[in-house]
């Protein structure tokens, strides 16, 4: 029976005026309406009851259809719903577990209740379609910029106009203390776009460096063309940035390009940015190099890299360092963000102290333990003799350059480094013994009496102890916590073992206990330098 109580074509006309009012498809209107009515049917019927409705897309006319499911003798629950398959054969002919039976029931008409209700089903419905066409246009914008319409401002964050829908530009993503009036043109990076309860957020940025990044790209061709690549961007918003170029064809000066002609190019975006300084700095792959044009305009005299510690060590003029720190550390802090190393600056005043002090500690390391006097002493830390062990082995000739040391003075100098370095060993490996380190430990190759000493102090006493070792704790490692870099001290650093140095004995002691096949261990190396390849 049709639905008639209204005129049919009313329905089609609202679902396409709704449509086109909110800019989405007929269809979904149609389908709310349908589930709308369905609700109203359930209300009159029985909500335990399956009531269905069809609204013909051509006429207008609706259907009521109740749908009962034919289920197993104690699989029924629903009896409104569902029904046996003895039960199903009064209706239809050799029923099957899991087929439908359908048949059509009088329309229902509309109370002011349920058409309220019907209402409010139709405007959500609508609202999700609004919502799921919003996320689809702009799930892909993000990275992008946006030029917008500001709409209102609450609790310091922005909300702007879209086109489509409403996004929000944070409080903490505004440069400085930038203030919006309704009506204003606003330029904003979509930062990310999420679909939530409420429906699609998008959250914009002005204090991103990819913003920065994607303005350049706007005002410096070669950018948008690739020719020029921006590595890094480090920025303090609405103060000082710096961002790294790099240009792909020999001719064309990165930097030049970038400033354009009478700084106009960089000049926009600046103006962008409210003032906001910019450095532009030439790309190197070489890091210490880098740094060095990264903390322009201060001039570097030296530079040294640790890079397994990410850390950097730069030396600067004393009249240099308040320029190369910043105001507020503002320069340090922004080159650190560009090179992601952690940098620490020193005077040549500073580092001058602190030579001196490496120089006089091992010139008492040496008058200590090889009976020299300072004179002496000095003449071999002067050559570059930073160990006992150095001068223990080193060829006899690289002795000989130092002067007043002939043969036999060398001879003697290396018997008494070998003789000092032989007493401490056995004073280790005695050590070690005694804090219980056992033999299979003692016998696995690499380990020196005092690493067993080590070991042996730190709990660590059999090859089976040694093996279930992590390789950061043995030569040590940096975890990051809260954003900030953290030690981790290894129970063999101090005896200069890397990382790779520190796995591979591990990995070696679980060879040689048999918890590691080296047949496997080999193919997963093998593995990797083919992909490295």
């Amino acid at each position: 029976m049709a639905y008639t109580s209204a005129n049919q074509l009313e329905l089609l006309q609202t679902a396409e005026a709704v449509a086109r009012e909110k800019n989405i498809e007929p269809g979904l209107v149609v389908e709310a309406m349908e589930e709308s009515l369905a609700r109203a049917a359930k209300s009159r019927y029985g909500a335990e009851m399956d009531i269905r409705v069809n609204i013909d897309r051509k006429t207008g006319r609706a259907t009521f259809t109740r749908v009962r499911t034919v289920v197993a003798d104690d699989a029924v629950e629903n009896y409104q719903a569902e029904f046996t398959v003895a039960q199903a054969k009064d209706y239809m002919t050799d029923p099957q577990i899991g087929q439908e039976y359908s048949e059509e029931v009088p329309p229902v008409e509309l109370g002011r209740i349920a058409a309220q209700s019907a209402k409010q089903v139709i405007l959500q419905k609508v609202r999700e379609a609004e919502r799921d066409k919003q996320y689809e246009e702009f799930k892909d914008r993000a990275g992008t910029i946006i030029n917008a319409l500001v709409k209102r401002e609450e609790y310091g964050n922005v909300i702007v106009d879209v086109g489509s829908g409403e996004a929000v530009l944070r409080r903490n993503e505004k440069i400085g203390r930038e203030a919006y009036r309704p009506n204003d043109r606003i330029r904003c990076y979509i930062k990310e776009v999420r679909r939530e309860q409420r429906g699609p957020q998008i959250f914009l940025s002005r204090t991103a460096p990819e913003f920065m990044a994607e303005l350049f790209k706007m005002e410096v061709p070669e950018i948008y063309e690739g020719v020029i690549e921006i590595k890094a961007v480090a920025r303090d918003p609405g103060s000082r940035a710096k961002i790294a170029v790099i240009s792909y064809d020999s001719s064309i000066d990165p930097v030049g390009a970038c400033v354009g002609m009478r700084g106009s190019r960089v000049q926009a975006v600046v103006n962008e940015l409210q003032g906001e300084k910019i450095d532009i700095i030439p790309w190197n792959e070489d890091m210490p190099t880098f740094l060095v044009n990264a903390l322009q305009p201060a001039e570097v005299t030296k530079v040294v890299l640790d890079e397994e510690a990410g850390k950097i060590e730069v030396v600067v003029p004393d009249e240099q360092l308040s320029l190369a720190i910043g105001r507020r550390g503002q320069n340090v802090r922004l080159a650190s963000m560009l090179t992601g190393l952690d940098i620490d600056i020193l005077t040549e005043e500073e580092e001058s102290k602190r030579r001196q002090a490496e120089f006089e500690t091992r010139t008492k390391l040496f008058m200590d333990t090889l009976d020299l006097d300072e004179f002496f002493a000095q003449l071999l830390v002067a050559e570059g003799f930073t160990n006992l062990e150095e001068v223990a082995y080193v060829e006899q000739d690289e002795l000989l350059v130092i002067e007043g040391v002939d043969e036999g003075t060398a001879g003697e100098l290396q018997a008494r480094a070998r003789d000092y370095l032989e007493a401490q060993a056995k004073k280790a490996m005695d050590a070690a013994i005694a804090t219980g380190v056992e033999q299979s430990l003692i016998d696995f190759e690499g380990l020196t009496p005092q690493m067993l000493e080590a070991l042996g102090k730190d709990g660590v006493k059999t090859l089976e102890d040694f093996a279930t070792c992590a390789d950061w704790e043995l030569a040590g490692g940096w975890t990051t916590v809260n954003g900030e870099r953290v030690k981790d001290d290894g129970v063999l650093e101090p005896f200069d073992v890397s990382l790779e140095e520190a796995q591979t004995m591990v990995m070696t002691a679980r060879v040689m206990l048999g918890w590691v096949d080296p047949d496997e261990l080999n193919k997963d190396t093998d593995e990797t330098e083919e992909e490295e390849a």
